[in-house]
């Protein structure tokens, strides 16, 4: 049985847990969950173990290879023993507790642990919150019982037990235990953990074992109400912003810097450390723990509703997916990887009201329709990939009075879409979106001068040459005239877009012109491997791309009461270009 299929086996029993201890809460009149924190944290444990069919390579693939080649003891039947398994959890939580510090200490290693620490709430989902990034760099810390010949099987087991002992030590309802607290995690010891306050910050980072801590100078006992969260708090519901928030923080600080040797230094030193020059120019507020305000926007009933019966959906569909991975070929695994994160990501962002309940609905349906393509199933793509688009109209009609253009531009894709999955209907498809491309451009022309950006209309140009000569040897006398066409036309359109969102400069002219830039990029992988080299992932490509562009589009787009800017605005944007 794979580490994948126990935590499916074990999810029934986290979640029986989590309501055992959300009745108890509401019994004891304290209850510790709020569903918005609960489902985020959850999904961000979701998404840490369907990301891990790809990154457990770096944990236990490295350790198997290192411990292949360098082990300097092999006594299997030593580490098989009792005695051998619990010296090997005992050295397994002795490296948890340095990656675990490091963890806190080191500022990269802190942008793959802040996950754990961004909920402001503690309680039993809080234990499922963690990390899709921690084994990129994690493995290293566990070279030594490589080294040490603990056998591959051992580590695995080992590592899973200390993963899952930790589960039952996030929860406010269990007291101090006495001497246990002495010598073990406790949920006491980890509270204080978890907690913001000043003299608990960077303590007790224990596994199992507290005792690493009496040891090594870091245990604090609880003597104070603990605060919960991080001194920059996430403020967001997204769990891809979650896992990158700190990294993109580290990046920017690290371009800033006017010096070489903090651009690396930056990387290294303890988390919250920043270069002089840096904190003068982008200064941000001192963390004060007095003005804590925890980050919970409203929802609707029907907001209510709709996370919860997502999250169940995208949690059977996580379960399912973590059971089979292991037998599924690595593409397929990555196709079904982005579809739940696609999911997930839109649920959180629907909870923060960041985009509407149908928006959420298309962007699953397009997840759904790309990792259906990928895996072969043929009679759910043919229904995901229309329903995405049927979708898409509804959506831009949900938001306002969506000028025809955009309808038309939306129902000929609609149309291609459907034509392109019937035998010998390829012409046909490429007229449907010809047509498509044709009304987007009336679209983008609407509150834009013609071609604002001329170096725009170059480049574009440009690409759909290199494009076309690239195919033409593979084309037919009808296709060259109709991909020639097609592919002038489609660089018109990201021309257009791309010179308007230069006049209009906002953030929704600069959707649509990276949707019209994606809209390029799925053409020219569709062409290329229909016509010249077929391509790795080819079909999962071009259906990504082209549902990126869509949903840019269809989001940006002007409608209702925006959509007619004042002519004088648009005539002073003309005179300006």
């Amino acid at each position: 049985m794979s580490p994948s299929q126990v935590i499916v086996l074990a999810t029934p029993v986290f979640l029986g847990l989590i309501a055992i201890e959300v009745a108890w809460g509401w019994a004891r009149q304290r209850n510790t969950y709020r569903l918005n924190d609960a489902i985020n944290s959850i999904s961000l444990g979701m998404l840490s173990q369907i990301s891990a069919v790809l990154t457990r390579l770096f944990r236990v693939g490295i350790y198997t290879a290192v411990y292949g080649m360098v082990a300097l003891w092999h006594r299997e039947a030593f580490w098989t023993s009792w005695f051998g398994w619990l010296l090997a959890l005992v050295f397994y939580d002795l490296c948890y507790y340095w990656l675990h510090r490091i963890g806190h200490e080191s500022a990269v290693f802190w942008a793959a642990h802040v996950v754990h620490h961004q909920s402001q709430d503690y309680n039993l989902s809080t234990a499922l919150r963690q990390t899709s990034s921690g084994a990129l760099l994690g493995w290293i810390f566990y070279v030594p019982m490589a080294l040490a010949g603990v056998p591959p099987l051992v580590f695995g087991v080992v590592a899973l037990v200390d993963l899952l002992y930790q589960f039952w030590v996030h929860t406010e309802h269990v007291p101090k235990l006495g001497w246990f607290d002495r010598w073990f995690c406790s949920p006491s010891n980890h509270r204080v953990h978890h907690a913001v306050n000043a003299r608990y910050i960077d303590r007790n980072y224990g596994g199992i074992l507290i005792v690493w801590d009496r040891l090594f100078g870091t245990f604090v006992e609880e003597d104070e109400k603990c605060v919960y969260g991080t001194l920059s708090p996430l403020e967001s519901w997204d769990p891809l912003w979650s896992n990158l928030e700190v990294y993109w923080s580290l990046a920017r600080d690290s371009w800033h810097t006017r010096h070489w040797g903090d651009k690396l230094r930056v990387w290294f030193k303890p988390a919250g450390w920043r270069p002089a020059d840096v904190a003068t120019r982008f200064p941000k507020p001192a963390f004060d723990i007095a003005r804590i305000q925890r980050f919970d926007p409203p929802m609707t009933p029907a907001r209510v509703v709709f996370a919860g019966a997502q999250f169940l959906l995208l949690l059977v569909g996580s379960l399912l997916f973590l059971w089979h991975a292991d037998s599924l070929p690595l593409a397929r695994s990555a196709a079904w990887l982005v579809a739940l994160s696609a999911g997930l990501w839109s649920l959180g962002a629907a909870m923060q009201g960041r985009i509407s309940l149908l928006e959420a609905v298309l962007i699953e349906a397009a997840a759904l329709s790309m990792a259906t393509s990928a895996a072969g199933m043929t009679e759910a793509f043919q229904v995901f990939k229309p329903l995405a688009m049927v979708l898409a109209i509804a959506f831009v009609f949900q938001r306002g009075r969506p000028p025809w253009t955009l309808v038309a531009a939306l129902a000929f894709s609609l149309a291609g879409d459907v034509l392109l999955m019937l035998p010998g209907q390829f012409i046909p498809g490429l007229v449907s979106f010809l047509a498509a491309h044709v009304c987007y451009i009336a679209l983008f022309r609407r509150d834009a001068p013609w071609f604002a950006s001329r170096k725009a209309l170059v480049t574009t140009l440009g690409a759909a040459v290199v494009m076309y000569a690239v195919l033409f040897a593979h084309l037919g006398p009808v296709l060259k005239m109709a991909v020639a066409a097609y592919a002038v036309v489609i660089a018109l359109m990201a021309a257009q877009a791309i010179g308007r969102a230069s006049v209009m400069r906002d953030a929704g002219s600069v959707g649509v012109a990276v949707g019209s830039v994606f809209f390029m990029l799925s053409d020219s992988i569709l062409a290329i491997n229909k016509f010249a080299v077929p391509l790795p992932v080819a079909e999962f490509a071009i259906l990504s791309s082209y549902y990126v562009a869509q949903i840019l589009i269809a989001h940006h787009a002007r409608t209702g009461g925006d959509r007619a800017q004042p002519a004088k605005t648009v005539a002073l944007a003309a005179e300006q270009v």
